[in-house]
């Protein structure tokens, strides 16, 4: 139950920073060996899906490195990451009892979830400053996180649930104040740019009168 439990979890994490990547190492672990899943879970190891994975898992990483891009990237797996967590965790449990892998999926998606908007979330901080170099630090991080999370979930299962609930506590205290950042900053850019297309539309409409 320690070992599915982490996996579950494991997968769904590490879906809300790199759903590609993660299928894609989860199924090559699997086609080589060197670990073993849930039948549930058989079919990340088909090598259409490995080659799929890998494919998108690269787009993804180019992608993630573009400022600003990255975040519309973001909003737009909010509708891929946080289902795909879900039925990750779900299919963790292979074919046990339905109420146990429902509480899964809902576990799952809650936790694909909270993973994804800490990551789209300071994403949209940083994008608010000009230069890249932190736009890719984040994502390097974001990459290896990826990477040694779902490591640690299929080969140290224990340490990685600790970690896990630690993430937890500091995504409730983390989150709220990135939404009010991203809020500030955002607000704090408009104002700034107001006050020029106030003159400029007071400019305009002296000439035409």
């Amino acid at each position: 139950m320690l070992e599915t439990l982490s996996l579950a979890a494991g997968l769904s994490w590490a879906s809300g920073l790199r759903l590609y990547l993660t299928i894609f190492v989860a199924g090559l672990l699997e086609r080589m060996g060197l670990v073993h899943l849930p039948d549930t879970l058989a079919v990340l190891s088909s090598p259409w899906v490995i080659g799929v994975a890998g494919f998108l898992a690269v787009v993804e990483f180019l992608a993630d490195k573009i400022p600003a891009f990255d975040s519309l990237w973001d909003a737009i797996h909010t509708l891929i990451r946080i289902p795909a967590g879900a039925v990750l965790a779900a299919a963790s449990f292979g074919h046990a009892d339905p109420a146990l892998v429902t509480v899964a999926a809902l576990a799952g998606g809650t936790l694909a979830g909270a993973s994804h908007f800490a990551k789209a979330g300071t994403r949209a901080l940083i994008n608010l400053s000009p230069e890249p170099v932190s736009n890719w630090a984040a994502s390097a991080t974001e990459d290896v996180g990826a990477l040694g999370g779902l490591t640690l979930a299929l080969f140290v299962p224990l340490l990685f649930l600790v970690l896990v609930i630690a993430f937890l506590v500091f995504a409730g205290w983390a989150l709220p104040r990135l939404v009010r950042g991203v809020h500030g900053g955002v607000s704090r850019m408009a104002k700034h740019m107001l006050p020029g297309g106030v003159e400029r539309f007071s400019r305009l409409r002296s000439k035409h009168d």
